[in-house]
């Protein structure tokens, strides 16, 4: 594995946060395409293809990367930024939408997580990026958002975002958490994790918490998200007024007495 980049961070903001990091010279850090927010002079980018890590395996080891972001749904490429000046710089990369970045040091929760595939921002060089299959039937054919998911591995900073706040759990053995499936983040790979259906036709199809929830049992560390993007796009798309609703109070008492005695 290639040698870990020993970065230095500061993370700003507090709704829509950036982390910005310093790189000694000769230092690197890889992030998602588009994640960039400004660099200073003396920094670097190149976009490569696969993960970034730095693993010499050769076009064979790149393609492998590369084919595994694939299956996640993630760009083939990677952009690498790296110092290449005499002094100290730093780079920083923003998230996507509302919420926190989640620091985690690979090297302290056992060189392994597993993270949803939309959650990655950004890592030390030397960190690989690879998948996570579950073997669980149920997680497989109904879990959605778990059955594929990023495996990073390495001893250095990975930088995660989740929607809104951060729940951060440390599970006991045999400690069980049911949870929303958006709402999970990461975890490590000691924690059991499958998908469970809703007991109970009534809650299933009336209760609004979908026909799944994930479980995950200890023991292990776990990162859960109070805002899921998917969840966020849905109540956006809600309330984006239709054909012929302009200018109509949606969200609103008058809105709705409106829709009534218009027949929608």
């Amino acid at each position: 594995m290639a040698k870990m980049h020993e970065i230095d961070y500061q993370i700003h903001g507090h709704t829509t946060q950036y982390v910005e990091v310093e790189l000694d010279p000769g230092e690197a850090v890889v992030a998602e395409p588009g994640g960039m927010m400004y660099m200073e002079d003396g920094i670097g980018m190149e976009t490569v293809f696969g993960d970034g890590s730095g693993d010499r395996s050769g076009f064979l080891g790149a393609l492998v990367s590369a084919g595994k972001r694939l299956l996640t749904g993630e760009s083939l490429f990677t952009t690498v930024f790296y110092n290449q000046a005499q002094q100290k710089r730093r780079v920083a990369f923003a998230a996507p939408y509302p919420g926190t970045i989640i620091p985690v040091h690979l090297a302290e929760v056992g060189g392994e997580l597993w993270a949803q595939k939309d959650s990655f921002l950004c890592a030390a060089r030397g960190v690989s990026l690879g998948i996570a299959f579950n073997r669980r039937i149920g997680t497989g054919l109904f879990g959605g958002e778990g059955f594929i998911m990023q495996r990073l591995q390495g001893d250095g900073w990975v930088f995660l975002h989740a929607g809104g706040s951060v729940a951060e759990r440390t599970l006991l053995p045999g400690e069980v958490l049911r949870i929303d499936t958006g709402c999970v983040v990461a975890f490590q790979p000691t924690v059991d994790f499958d998908i469970q259906f809703a007991r109970g036709i009534k809650s299933a199809l009336f209760g609004g918490e979908g026909l799944f929830f994930a479980v995950l049992k200890g023991p292990g560390r776990v990162w859960l998200q109070s805002l899921p993007l998917s969840r966020m796009a849905d109540r956006l798309a809600a309330a984006v007024p239709g054909p012929g609703r302009g200018g109509r109070e949606e969200g609103s008492v008058l809105g709705g007495l409106g829709r009534m005695l218009d027949g929608d």
